[in-house]
C-alpha cells in the first residue's frame, strides 16, 4: 500500500491530468456525502472576486493531490444551494472545513491554506493528528523515543514555517510511511539545538531518523542520522531507503559486480578491500565510515581472499558515482575518504542548494553536545603540530625514556573525539612550551599501531604521562584544555613531598609551599607518621604515586609528628588536611591499608562538606548516597545569594544536615545548572532556589517555598515537613542513563574502572617490567573527627567534555 501511494503521487508530479477532481456539491450530494463516513475538504462560497479565483485555482491543483490519499476536495455554490450552519455568516467564503462524514475535523481560514502545498500540508496533518506526533520541547520528544524504543523507529521532521512545500513533503511521507515509522512533527528552535543544530538562526526544514527499533537496552538513547539533502519528496523516500539498508555489506564479488540497494537509489557506493588477517579492524573501519556516510553513500566490504576478486593489490578501496564506473585508489588513512566524499558530493549540494548548511558532514548526530560543538568548529581546521612532538616506531623509546616527563597522546585522525580533544591537547603544549621537565608528544595509531599495541591502548584518545624509571600512568581527567593543563603542572611537583619539620609542615599546609599551588588547588593532605620505619608509610608514598596530578600530598614521618594530633584524640597514624590559611584542620585516623584503600580514602577526606557542584565533581559527590540539599545562584556576589549561603552553613555547622549533602550551583560558572532545574521543575524560578532531590523514598524533587524566607529555621522545618510526607513534590527525577549512542565512539569507556556504579570501564593495562597494573576497589571508612565523610571510590569517574 505504501508503494501504491507513493507511485501514486510521483505520477501526480509528472503527469498531464485529464480532468480536475474538484468536486461540486448540491445540497443533496452534500447530505449524502456526509452519510459515507469519508473525507473530505469542502469550501463554501457564493461569488468569485479576484482573490476567491486565485484560492480556487490552488483549490482545484489540490483536489488532484489530495485524491490519491482517498480525500475528496469539494466546493459548495451557496449562491445555488445554501447549507445550512455553513451557506451564512461572517465565515462564509473566508472559511473551508475539513470532514470525516458528518464530523467536522477543523476549520481553515483561507489565508492558511493559501496554495495547494499548504492545503495538502495542513489537511494531511489534520488526518493524520493521532498519527504524528506534535512536540514543542526535547522532553516531549524524549518521551516519544521512549514509547518507540525496541518497537519502531522515528523520523523527525523540523518545519519552520507550516504550509510550505517542506511541510507537504513530511505529510505525504507520514501518510505513505506512516504505519513503518512513527513521525514527529516540530517548529521550534529548542528540539533543533537539541537535535545538535548550532545555526538555529536557520530557517531550513529538516530531517532526521531516529534508530530507535534496535536498541538493545530501553535505557540506552536512540541513534540519530540527519537527511543532508533538500527536504523533499523524492529525497525523503531515497533517505528512508537508505536507512533501511545495511550499514555495510560484504562481498566476495569485484567492485564492478557488487549490486546493492545504494546503485538504485542514486547514491555513492564506497568499496574497502578486507584482508584476512586484518579482518576485524577492517570491519571497525567499515562500521565508523558506515556511520559517518550513513545516509549518503554506501559501503561495501569486499573480501580480498576470495577467487572472484580480481583488483590489483595496489589498491584498498574504490568508489562508484551515480551512473559512472568504479574508481580505484589506495587509501591511506579514513579521514582521506570522508574528505573525498564531501568534496564530491558537496559540489552537488551547492548546485542544488547554495544555501545547503555544511555542518551536516560533521558528527552532530552520534556525539554528545560538546565533543559536537568543537567537532563542528574545527571541521576545516588544519592540525597545526608544531608544538607537539609526533612520534614514530624509531622516536617512541628514546623519547619516553629521557629524563623529561613525557605526556604523550594516542588517537586515530579519523576519530572525531579524537579529533576534538586534539585541538585541546595543542592548546596545553602551547600554554607549556618553552617550561623545563616537560614535553608534549602523540601517536597516530592509525600509522603507527604497533606503539599502540605495546603499549596497550585499547580506547581513544589515551594520553599517558611518563617519567624515568616508573611505570605509565593513564590522565583520568576530563577531555579539556582547562583539565589536562592542571594534571600536567601538579605532575611537576613531588608526591609525596618529603618533610622534615614541623616548620616545613607550616610552610606546606599554609606557607610558602602551600601559596606556590594555591591557584590549581585548596586542599593538602598530609600523611603524619611517627617514623620512616612505620610500616604504613611505603603504602602512603604508593598511593602519593597513583595520585600524582590528581592532589597535593606530604608525607611527614618524623617523632614531631605527635604534636600535630595532639589532643584530638587520633593517634599516628593519620591524616591532616588543610583547606587553606585560616581554615580549622580536618584530622582523620590512617588505618594500615594497601596503597589504592589509602587512594579511596584520601579522595574522600579532599570532599567539601558544602561544596560548589561543578561537572567534574559531580560524580565523587553522588557516590556519597545522600539526599542532596541543593541550593541555585546567580550571582554569587548577590546579597540574596549570599544571604542563602549563610543561611544553610548555620545548620550545616551544628551537624543538623548529616543526612543530607547541603551543595550548591553557580549557574554562571556551571551553566548546565539551569537545564538540571528546568529538568527537575519544568521551569527556572527565580533565583535563589532551594530543592532537595535524591531521596531514597524516590525519584521526588521538593522545592522549597519561595514565598517563605530562605532562613535557617524555615528550612529545617521544610526539611522535617518533607519527611513527614507534608509536602508535594514540585517535580520528578527524568528516569534516564547517560551512555554512548553507539558502541564504537563510546569515548566514555575509559572512565575509572573503580566507579562501576557509573559506569563500566575498560581502561588499558599499563604494563610495568612485564607486569601488568591491576587496581583493586575495596571500601575504606574513614575515622574522621571533624568532619564527616562517608566512604567513596578510590578514583573519581572521568567525564568526558570540559564544562
Amino acid at each position: 500500500m505504501c508503494i501504491v501511494y507513493l507511485i501514486a503521487f510521483l505520477f501526480s508530479l509528472t503527469s498531464e491530468q485529464c480532468s480536475s477532481k474538484l468536486m461540486e456539491d448540491s445540497s443533496q450530494s452534500f447530505m449524502e456525502r456526509m452519510h459515507t463516513g469519508k473525507t473530505s475538504f469542502i469550501y463554501f462560497g457564493n461569488h468569485v472576486n479576484p482573490t476567491i479565483k486565485l484560492f480556487m485555482e490552488q483549490l482545484e491543483m489540490s483536489a488532484d493531490a489530495l485524491q490519491d490519499y482517498g480525500i475528496s476536495v469539494v466546493k459548495v455554490n451557496c449562491s445555488k444551494d445554501a447549507i445550512a450552519n455553513y451557506c451564512t455568516g461572517e465565515k462564509l467564503m473566508t472559511k473551508a472545513y475539513l470532514f470525516r462524514g458528518s464530523e467536522v475535523l477543523r476549520s481553515f481560514d483561507i489565508d492558511t491554506v493559501f496554495d495547494v502545498n499548504a492545503i495538502v500540508s495542513h489537511v494531511l496533518f489534520s488526518v493524520l493528528f493521532n498519527e504524528v506526533r506534535y512536540v514543542h520541547t526535547p522532553a516531549e520528544l524524549l518521551r516519544v523515543e521512549s514509547a518507540a524504543k525496541q518497537n519502531s523507529d522515528i523520523v523527525v521532521g523540523h518545519i519552520p514555517v507550516l504550509g510550505l512545500p517542506e511541510h507537504r513533503a513530511l505529510m505525504e511521507a507520514a501518510f505513505v510511511y506512516g504505519t513503518k515509522y512513527q513521525f514527529v512533527q516540530t517548529s521550534g528552535t529548542l528540539v533543533l539545538k537539541h537535535m545538535g543544530v548550532v545555526d538555529l538562526s536557520s530557517s531550513q526544514a529538516r530531517l532526521w531518523f531516529l534508530h530507535c527499533k534496535g536498541v538493545s537496552r530501553r535505557s540506552d538513547p536512540c541513534p540519530s542520522t540527519p537527511m543532508r539533502k533538500p527536504l523533499n519528496t523524492i529525497n525523503i523516500h531515497t533517505f528512508l531507503q537508505l536507512m533501511e539498508a545495511p550499514l555495510v555489506t560484504e562481498s566476495v564479488l569485484d567492485p564492478s559486480e557488487v549490486d546493492v540497494v545504494h546503485l538504485h537509489l542514486g547514491v555513492p557506493v564506497l568499496y574497502l578491500f578486507s584482508q584476512p588477517q586484518t579482518q576485524h579492524l577492517d570491519r571497525a573501519t567499515a562500521q565508523t565510515l558506515g556511520l559517518q556516510l550513513r545516509g549518503e553513500v554506501g559501503l561495501v566490504l569486499i573480501h580480498r581472499d576470495s577467487p572472484n576478486v580480481k583488483t590489483s593489490l595496489k589498491y584498498n578501496a574504490a568508489y562508484r558515482l551515480p551512473q559512472e564506473d568504479v574508481k580505484y585508489f589506495t587509501l591511506n588513512s579514513a579521514e582521506g575518504v570522508v574528505k573525498l566524499f564531501k568534496e564530491e558530493l558537496l559540489q552537488e549540494q551547492k548546485l542544488e542548494n547554495e544555501e545547503e548548511d555544511e555542518e551536516h558532514w560533521s558528527d552532530l548526530d552520534i556525539l554528545d553536545d560538546e565533543v559536537s560543538e568543537s567537532v563542528y568548529r574545527d571541521r576545516d581546521l588544519m592540525l597545526d603540530l608544531e608544538s607537539v612532538i609526533e612520534l614514530t616506531s624509531d622516536t617512541f623509546q628514546i623519547t619516553v625514556t629521557q629524563d623529561d616527563i613525557t605526556v604523550v597522546l594516542f588517537y586515530f585522525k579519523w576519530d572525531a573525539v579524537c579529533m576534538a580533544f586534539i585541538q585541546s591537547y595543542i592548546e596545553v603544549a602551547d600554554a607549556l612550551e618553552g617550561m623545563n621537565g616537560v614535553k608534549l608528544a602523540a601517536v597516530n595509531c592509525g600509522e603507527w599501531t604497533d606503539i599502540c599495541s605495546d603499549q596497550n591502548v585499547t580506547s581513544f584518545p589515551t594520553v599517558l604521562i611518563y617519567r624515568p624509571m616508573a611505570a605509565a600512568q593513564l590522565y583520568r581527567g576530563m577531555l579539556g584544555t582547562k583539565s589536562l593543563h592542571r594534571f600536567i603542572l601538579l605532575s611537576l611537583g613531588s608526591s609525596p613531598y618529603i618533610l622534615s619539620s614541623s616548620a616545613e609542615v607550616m610552610s606546606f599546609m599554609e606557607g610558602d609551599l602551600y601559596s606556590k599551588h594555591m591557584y590549581l588547588t585548596p586542599v593538602r593532605v598530609l600523611g603524619l607518621f611517627s617514623s620512616t620505619h612505620d610500616m604504613g608509610v611505603t603504602s602512603f608514598e604508593e598511593a602519593a604515586r597513583l595520585l600524582r596530578g590528581e592532589s597535593i600530598l606530604g608525607l611527614f614521618a618524623h617523632k614531631e609528628a605527635e604534636q600535630w594530633v595532639e589532643g584530638l584524640s587520633v593517634n599516628l597514624p593519620a591524616l591532616l588536611v588543610s583547606r587553606g590559611p585560616g581554615v580549622p584542620y580536618e584530622v582523620y585516623s590512617l588505618p594500615s591499608s594497601s596503597p589504592t584503600d589509602l587512594v579511596s580514602l584520601i579522595k574522600q577526606v579532599e570532599l567539601d562538606r558544602f561544596p560548589e557542584l561543578t561537572v567534574e565533581n559531580l560524580p565523587w559527590y553522588l557516590e556519597l548516597g545522600k539526599p542532596l540539599l541543593l541550593l541555585f545562584i546567580g550571582k554569587e556576589d548577590s546579597t540574596e545569594s549570599t544571604k542563602a549561603l549563610a543561611e544553610i552553613k548555620q545548620p550545616l555547622s551544628s551537624g543538623q544536615l548529616d543526612s543530607f549533602l547541603p551543595c550548591w550551583i553557580h549557574l554562571g560558572r556551571t551553566p548546565v545548572g539551569r537545564s538540571i532545574l528546568e529538568k527537575y521543575l519544568g521551569f527556572v524560578p527565580p533565583l535563589p532556589v532551594l530543592v532537595m532531590s535524591q531521596l531514597k523514598t524516590g525519584e521526588e524533587v521538593f522545592l522549597f517555598p519561595p514565598e517563605r524566607p530562605l532562613m535557617a529555621k524555615n528550612i529545617l522545618q521544610w526539611i522535617h515537613d518533607v519527611e513527614n510526607g507534608q509536602e508535594q513534590p514540585a517535580g520528578l527525577i527524568p528516569d534516564g542513563k547517560w551512555g554512548p549512542p553507539v558502541p564504537f565512539f563510546d569515548f566514555l569507556a575509559i572512565m575509572d574502572q573503580e566507579a562501576p556504579t557509573y559506569a563500566v570501564q575498560r581502561a588499558p593495562k599499563m604494563k610495568t617490567g612485564g607486569r601488568e597494573d591491576h587496581r583493586e576497589n575495596k571500601h575504606v571508612t574513614p575515622n574522621q573527627k571533624q568532619t564527616p565523610h562517608p566512604s567513596s571510590n578510590p578514583q573519581a569517574p572521568r567525564q568526558h567534555s570540559e564544562l
